[in-house]
């Protein structure tokens, strides 16, 4: 059995062992999330065992302690090393003073039913070559960080509690912020329906709170049959996804029926 200690990340505990989740589990309610094996998928790569005790409350012993009876062997740091391990901060973090962070708190605009796409790409305009935008959310930007790394941000994320995440981009070069690019209705939509005569798998993401509904898209089209079309009836366009969508070779076509409702064909390019 592998050895754990705070630095280990949970992923890797739960593939060790099977029982491994609902021991993990039974640490406190507040990891009930991990049920979701979406949420999972998301969360468990990047949270160490540090991270969790912060996010549940409780401490890194209280892991040790359920997961030894599995058969792991801890690998106790000292008090001193647990902090490390809890505030690796990247050096551009260390040294920067604070009139060079900017803060965007994206929750209000979620709760809203929102998305704070936009918003933050205006924010992330704004900041400065050796500046900082720090993003406050509820959950892991996952789709944003690879764009805004593309166009010359550094990342890290801090996770504050279960209820506050806070990512922070550190701009290393004078890229050119690209605007959003802006989605009208598809003028070929029925065509295209059309074309697949049917032949489409179809899921319902309206219901979800974020970001499940594109964690859900992202889950379904990796098993999505390359002759299917992937039908999913939307709130918005989820703009996030688009980029993604582009570097998987995925096309789409939006249809937005009325405010707060829309439908996207998302297919491989042929």
């Amino acid at each position: 059995m592998i050895k754990i200690n705070a630095n280990t990340r949970i992923s890797t505990i739960l593939k060790a062992h099977p029982s491994a989740l609902e021991a993990i589990i039974s640490i406190s309610s507040k990891f009930n999330k991990l049920r979701n094996p979406l949420l999972r998928k998301l969360m468990a790569a990047r949270t160490s065992i540090a991270m969790a005790s912060k996010i549940g409350g409780v401490t890194a012993d209280d892991f040790f302690k359920k997961l030894q009876p599995l058969g792991f062997e801890i690998e106790k740091d000292s008090k001193e090393e647990a902090i490390l391990i809890q505030n690796n901060l990247p050096e551009f973090l260390i040294n920067i003073s604070k009139d060079k962070i900017t803060t965007l708190d994206v929750r209000p605009v979620i709760n809203e039913g929102h998305d704070p796409f936009n918003t933050i790409i205006q924010a992330v305009k704004k900041i400065n070559e050796g500046e900082v935008l720090k993003l406050i959310n509820s959950f892991e930007p996952a789709p944003l960080i690879p764009i805004l790394n593309k166009q010359g941000f550094d990342s890290f994320v801090e996770v504050e509690s279960d209820e506050v995440i806070n990512t922070y981009f550190f701009k290393k070069d004078s890229s050119n912020i690209k605007e959003p690019e802006k989605i009208a209705n598809s003028d070929d939509w029925q065509t295209v329906l059309n074309k697949f005569n049917n032949n489409v798998v179809t899921i319902d993401v309206r219901h979800l709170e974020m970001p499940l509904p594109m964690l859900t898209i992202l889950d379904e089209l990796e098993k999505l049959p390359a002759d299917k079309a992937l039908f999913v009836y939307h709130k918005r366009i989820p703009v996030f996804l688009l980029p993604e969508l582009k570097e998987k070779g995925f096309e789409y076509r939006a249809n937005e029926i009325a405010d707060g409702e829309v439908h996207l064909l998302i297919f491989k390019e042929v």
